[in-house]
């Protein structure tokens, strides 16, 4: 079963500020992650994702679409990196989010399958 974990935090520029040593704690939370996946099944991708500021959103509106810059909505959390994991079960994805940095806010979701895709 196929799982889109979106990662957001409250201060995504917090990484700019953080110590070296901060920033290996959280690389080493994420290679536990990553071996905790690949244990129970399979990462299939990750990503960090750049600046919301290099974000463009795309809508829909009566004069056909438009793009604006920056992210999809104004929030205090902002999506700052995904995977994409197959594992067993809801039970298994959320044991091993556990893993991942308290700084997060860590969003679970079950892909759904499409016929011809």
């Amino acid at each position: 079963m196929k799982f889109l974990i979106t990662l957001a935090e409250s201060d995504p520029d917090a990484w700019l500020t953080a110590t070296p040593e901060e920033q290996e704690q959280v690389f080493a939370q994420h290679r536990a992650f990553d071996a905790a996946v690949e244990e129970r099944g399979t990462l299939v991708a990750g990503a960090a994702l750049d600046a919301t500021s290099t974000a463009r959103t795309v809508r829909g509106g009566p004069d056909g679409r438009v793009v604006t810059e920056g992210p999809y909505a104004e929030t205090a959390e902002q999506v700052t990196g995904v995977y994409l994991v197959d594992l067993p079960d809801l039970e298994t994805a959320l044991d091993v989010v556990r893993l991942l940095p308290e700084g997060y806010v860590v969003e679970v979701r079950p892909t759904v399958a499409l016929e011809g895709y």
